[in-house]
């Protein structure tokens, strides 16, 4: 057992205390039990100091020693209780006339006697050993005299024996009891320790696992529907997200690269071709220069997309905030789009009222979420389809709408396109962090984005930004 295991720091204390309590128990319970008892046999023998003593010692004319021997003899022989208790008859001299066991009580102490002689009640009690060292329990009375004579005393004797033997029979039971009770304790609790400490130890196994990098290792047969069940089922889940943040990070790193070497592949061929021969062909070298012009911007896009991204992650994406329209600048994104709709035959529809939608906001910012938004309804929405915009602006809101006739999102996809690195298509490029940008944006502009998707028939992309109110 380990020195710092649960088990062990249990023991060491519930199961110490509880022993500890127990034996407090036993202990307060013997001594409440031999008070009873002995306060039982203290009645018992105070119940005999009672008138039959006095109808055989009352006071007469005649106190001589031998009418005092006859009536102790016959108090003795008139005794009904010698089975159960020794009675003595003590004379004013203090000793003993006559005893009812018939054997000498010589070099026997009587301790109550001399105390009872000095007692207000004429009474006393002693608890102690007699000579043959039998425990007794010894109650001297006081017999009634004239004056300050003594007259002599009766002194009850009964046996401690039997009592004594019925207490250890009861703390013997309280102990037998106790060592049940001690035994249930430990089994039980040893079995509830131990219901916690397996899946703990599962628990700990697993997560030296996932630490070593072995993000498919999960807590199998954690059972049960308490908190020890729930944390292993949030370790796996916890597991499985790591795992996929893992899987999609790596996807990041193999699309940026991608994305990175299609257009360098590009330039550095046009760029090579040209080199051979700038002045034979000046249609292909123009060509060629629109293309690493093209490739540069695309890269710059991307790089650009990443500083973003990164800044995000930080903290430090930044909104240089003034008064804007929101809608000049969707106009602007939107006529950007128009060369790019006719090159690749798509249909861009273009429909927003005339009034304006002033706000303070980052009017680069606003306008590379349009860009994105609309980047993303091209490259998604085959050659003929339609990609349209509108806006409206009501109630102090305005509204824009970018719907296109792509092949939409899987609904299982959906509620995770706006997480970084996750990509629902990864057939067509991109980095899987436009959107999760876009949406930074948009929060920080107090406004919301939404997606729905219908997959193989389109997506429509909404964002909502506050405006302030204009006088019509």
């Amino acid at each position: 057992m380990a020195k710092k295991s649960i088990t062990a720091r249990w023991v060491l204390n519930t199961l110490c205390a509880i022993i500890f309590v127990l034996f407090c128990i036993i202990i307060v319970a013997s001594v409440l039990f031999k008070e009873q008892y002995y306060e039982a046999v203290r009645v018992t023998l105070d119940s005999r100091a009672t008138n039959v003593v006095l109808s055989y010692f009352s006071i007469s004319n005649d106190n001589s020693d031998d009418t005092f021997n006859l009536r102790a003899k016959q108090f003795v022989e008139d005794f009904s209780d010698k089975s159960v208790m020794e009675v003595w008859v003590i004379d004013r001299s203090g000793n003993v006339v006559v005893s009812s066991s018939g054997f000498s009580v010589e070099n026997e102490k009587y301790p109550d006697y001399a105390e009872a002689r000095i007692s207000d009640t004429g009474k006393a009690t002693w608890v102690g050993r007699m000579s043959s060292g039998e425990k007794v329990m010894a109650l001297s009375y006081m017999l009634p005299s004239s004056g300050d004579q003594n007259s002599g005393a009766v002194r009850y004797i009964i046996s401690l024996s039997d009592i004594d033997s019925q207490l250890i029979r009861v703390i013997l039971l309280m102990c037998f009891i106790a060592v049940v009770i001690i035994a249930f304790v430990t089994v039980s609790g040893l079995f509830f320790v131990r219901s916690i400490v397996r899946p703990v130890k599962k628990i700990n196994e697993t997560a030296i696992k996932i630490a070593k990098g072995d993000l498919s290792a999960r807590i199998e047969d954690a059972g049960g529907d308490d908190e020890i069940g729930q944390l292993c089922e949030s370790i796996n889940n916890m597991a499985h997200e790591i795992n996929e943040s893992e899987r999609m990070k790596n996807e990041f790193i193999s699309t940026v690269s991608h994305e990175l070497r299609t257009p360098l592949t590009a330039e550095k061929g046009w760029g090579e071709t040209i080199l051979e021969d700038p002045i034979k062909d000046e249609a292909l070298t123009k060509r060629g220069l629109n293309v690493i012009i093209s490739e540069s911007e695309r890269l710059t896009s991307l790089v650009e997309e990443l500083l973003d991204f990164s800044r995000m992650e930080n903290g430090n994406l930044t909104m240089r905030m003034s008064s804007m329209d929101v809608l000049a600048e969707l106009d602007e994104a939107v006529f950007v789009f128009k060369d790019r709709s006719v090159r690749e035959g798509k249909e861009l529809l273009y429909n927003v009222s005339e009034v304006p939608a002033p706000m303070t906001g980052d009017p680069n910012r606003i306008k590379q979420v349009f860009v994105n938004i609309l980047d993303n309804s091209f490259k998604y929405t085959e050659a003929g389809g339609t990609i349209s915009v509108t806006a409206k602006a009501e109630k102090g809101f305005v509204t824009i709408t970018i719907a296109d006739t792509g092949c939409g999102i899987p609904s299982a996809d959906l509620p995770y396109v706006t997480e970084k690195f996750y990509k629902a298509n990864a057939s067509v490029r991109g980095s899987g962090i436009g959107l999760a940008v876009v949406n930074e944006i948009v929060k920080r502009h107090n406004g919301t984005l939404s997606l729905n998707s219908i997959e193989g028939r389109g997506t429509t992309v909404t964002v909502v930004f506050p405006i302030q109110q204009t006088q019509q």
